[in-house]
């Protein structure tokens, strides 16, 4: 037989979703995914048990007409009503095997103009889905799938055998003897490399083994991949798109991608709450509905932008060199560098606004640099991309997660600078998600610190924190102008110095400062070399602005946008912003002067030269791109500063340091690079909305209509 597994990808893809009655809003939400990346199909369990419940026949009736709306539907008919079953359980083979044929009928019946296909049971060979404790010999199966198959294929719908995990060829073989497999049109296939499975056979020699086994029995059904995924619960996202591209090339005529999103933390998987972690993390999306990279790059930039993500990571001719051996183990993947190479500066976030610009001065100086990135935040794979495109060979990657301590001692180790930017940046994300955001800034550094404290000489650090370390500011007098807030005590005359209380605010606040005071903390009393910066308001060139984070480059990409901004205050709230170019001076001038600067705290940014209100830098945007910056004003935010300008007095007289970028040279070289940026791209101005939280694509300056301001 032909197999015809040369369509295009995006033909062959579906995705699974198993979906509880009642879940009315999630069924929805999953729709409107399959949508935005364009997927034609899902596979999805409708319960012979759940049919049996009270609430069974209205989700039916809902759901399967509701999913044909949108995709083809390939029902999974599974589980037994423990009513039915030999043992009072949904795994049990039933007292009647003809009982499933009927049931089959039934569902044909009502809603067989919804499916063409229909899948017989799932993982036969998993004791939670069928205990064959209760059928050692298969007998009641192949009873129950035979005559399942033969009155399905009577009424005219095509059959596809459930696939098994592992798939194992001495069971199918005897299938093919009893003759199941005859009354089948495909049989599936299970699997999940680098989760459960750590062979070395690709898909192609799996499948070829198994056409080798049909074709003993004069058999050809089609064969496809009906449940293979990949578990980010390591914070590997890049290896879910590395395994992603590679079942694309399977030759199979059907993938089925598992799965829609991550198992809620609140539910019990089917092999108990939480006995095995793997199981909570195979989602496109996470449970409260963020985008993985998966789903990100591929609703921004298609499959053609996955591949060419995974063609930079991973596969020569993308700007990185092959020199250095590729290490892909079971948490992340490292570039490795060749013995003669230096010693590389560790930039941690080192794919984020800043981390690029960093590595970029660096790799002009002739330095080496690692960056390590777990490419979770939108737009920095294009940084990377960018980084790699420019500077080939001497990018050296670890795409990894700052929550994994053993790849971060394994770069803090081979390390001579770190640079340690990686973190969670949002407010408004740490108000939603305080742990997640606790573990990302607190527990990853110490990760890097408790790293460090292991070497006899570990290498310098300089740690980015933030000015809202300090509070609401509360204690600083102001007087209001028609366009912004000054201070009244000729104290803060210069803005606001390192001698002012700690108070923080928000779960931001508190896990950044925590983190802040860990590293002063560490330099004390185990003497490891290490200062921190609290940083302003920073922008510049590869700065992906949202209304969250980045909040300079979000008013202007808004402006060239011609899209509104909502204001949270009055507006007249001031900061003092920085060009990055300054801040990498900065911090050069810090790591080379680390032995004067140990053990202490910065304020850094633009000083009083360079403080704007938001009323103000709108006036200058609008000056700039000659378009009007509509906005409307909302409530104030809690924590929100009405004025921070950083007095930077400390650390010039230590360094020589002062900001040598004006706000509208800084602008316009910011306006320049969004510019370029998008006719390089050909990035459109107009998109059509995904309904997915927090994320609407693409975030490479197509964000929509109303936005809001919420200036750090």
């Amino acid at each position: 037989m032909s197999i015809n597994y040369r369509k295009t990808a995006q033909q062959r893809l579906g995705v699974i979703e198993w979906l509880r009655p009642g879940e009315y809003q999630r069924a929805e939400d999953m729709l409107q995914d399959l949508q935005t990346l364009d997927i034609p199909r899902l596979r999805t369990g409708l319960s012979w048990a759940d049919w049996h419940t009270p609430e069974g026949q209205k989700w039916f009736d809902w759901f399967v007409p509701k999913v044909a709306k949108t995709a083809e539907l390939l029902p999974c008919f599974t589980y037994t009503p423990p009513s039915l079953g030999i043992e009072p359980k949904t795994s049990s083979p039933p007292r009647n095997p003809k009982a499933y044929a009927d049931f089959l009928d039934v569902m044909i019946s009502r809603y067989g103009r919804y499916f063409e296909w229909v899948e017989l049971w799932n993982e036969p060979n998993n004791l939670n889905d069928w205990d064959w404790h209760l059928d050692p010999d298969w007998n009641i199966f192949t009873d129950m799938i035979g005559m399942a198959a033969h009155w399905a294929k009577q009424r005219g719908k095509k059959t596809v055998l459930a696939g098994m995990c592992p798939t194992d060829p001495n069971w199918l073989d005897m299938m093919c003897s009893r003759g199941v497999i005859g009354l089948m049109d495909a049989i599936g296939m299970h699997g999940f490399p680098g989760t459960w499975e750590f062979d070395s056979h690709d898909w192609g020699n799996k499948v070829s083994q198994l056409r080798t086994l049909l074709d003993k029995h004069h058999l050809a059904p089609e064969i496809w991949l009906t449940e293979v995924g990949y578990s980010t619960w390591r914070h590997d996202e890049i290896i879910q798109v590395k395994k992603f591209m590679e079942v694309l090339d399977a030759p199979v005529e059907r993938v089925y991608w598992y799965s829609g999103y991550d198992l809620h933390p609140h539910e019990c998987h089917q092999d108990g709450f939480h006995e095995d972690e793997r199981h909570y993390h195979f989602g496109l999306k996470a449970a409260d509905g963020t985008p993985k990279l998966l789903y990100r790059v591929w609703a921004e930039s298609g499959l053609q932008g996955l591949r060419h993500l995974a063609e930079t990571v991973f596969h020569s001719g993308a700007g990185l060199s092959r020199e250095p051996s590729t290490v892909l183990g079971e948490k992340g993947l490292t570039i490795v560098p060749p013995s003669s190479r230096k010693k590389p500066n560790l930039i941690t976030g080192g794919a984020g606004f800043i981390g690029t610009n960093l590595a970029a001065r660096l790799l002009e100086q002739g330095e080496s640099v690692l960056i390590f990135d777990n490419l979770g935040r939108a737009g920095v794979e294009r940084n990377l991309e960018w980084l790699c495109d420019t500077y080939g060979s001497d990018v050296q990657l670890e795409i990894a997660d700052i929550r994994d301590a053993h790849l971060v001692r394994d770069a803090v180790h081979q390390s001579a600078r770190i640079f340690h930017f990686a973190a969670q940046v949002a407010v408004t994300t740490s108000i939603d998600a305080p742990q997640k955001d606790f573990d990302i800034n607190v527990r990853g550094t110490l990760n890097i610190l408790e790293s460090m404290r292991q070497m006899d000489t570990p290498p310098s650090l300089l740690f980015t924190s933030t000015n809202k370390v300090y509070g609401a500011l509360d204690n600083v007098e102001l007087t209001r102008t028609h366009d912004r807030y000054h201070p009244t005590d000729p104290d803060f005359s210069q803005g606001i110095s390192e001698q002012q209380p700690l108070d923080f605010h928000s779960p931001y606040g508190c896990s950044k400062g925590a983190a802040d005071q860990y590293v002063l903390d560490y330099a004390r009393t185990y003497g490891i070399p290490a200062a921190v910066f609290r940083m302003s308001c920073i922008y510049g060139p590869h700065q992906f602005g949202t209304e969250d984070q980045g909040w300079v480059a979000h008013f202007l990409i808004q402006a060239m946008k011609d899209l509104p901004l909502t204001l949270y205050g009055d507006g007249r709230q001031v900061r003092d912003i920085l060009f990055v170019d300054d801040l990498v001076n900065a911090m050069l001038l810090a790591q080379d002067n680390m032995t004067r600067v140990s053990g202490k705290a910065f304020n850094i940014g633009g000083g009083v030269e360079n403080s704007t209100s938001l009323l103000e830098i709108l006036a200058r945007i609008e000056a700039l791109t000659g378009r009007s910056c509509p906005y409307a004003f909302s409530s104030w935010r809690l924590g929100d500063q009405k004025y921070y300008v950083t007095d930077t007095r400390l650390f010039r007289e230590l360094t020589g340091w002062k900001p040598k970028v004006d706000i509208n040279t800084g602008l316009e070289q910011l306006y320049q690079w969004i510019s370029a940026y998008l006719l390089n791209h050909h990035t459109e101005f107009n998109h059509s909305a995904a309904s997915s939280k927090g994320f609407t694509p693409s975030n490479d300056f197509t964000k929509g209509a109303m936005s809001h301001a919420y200036i750090r």
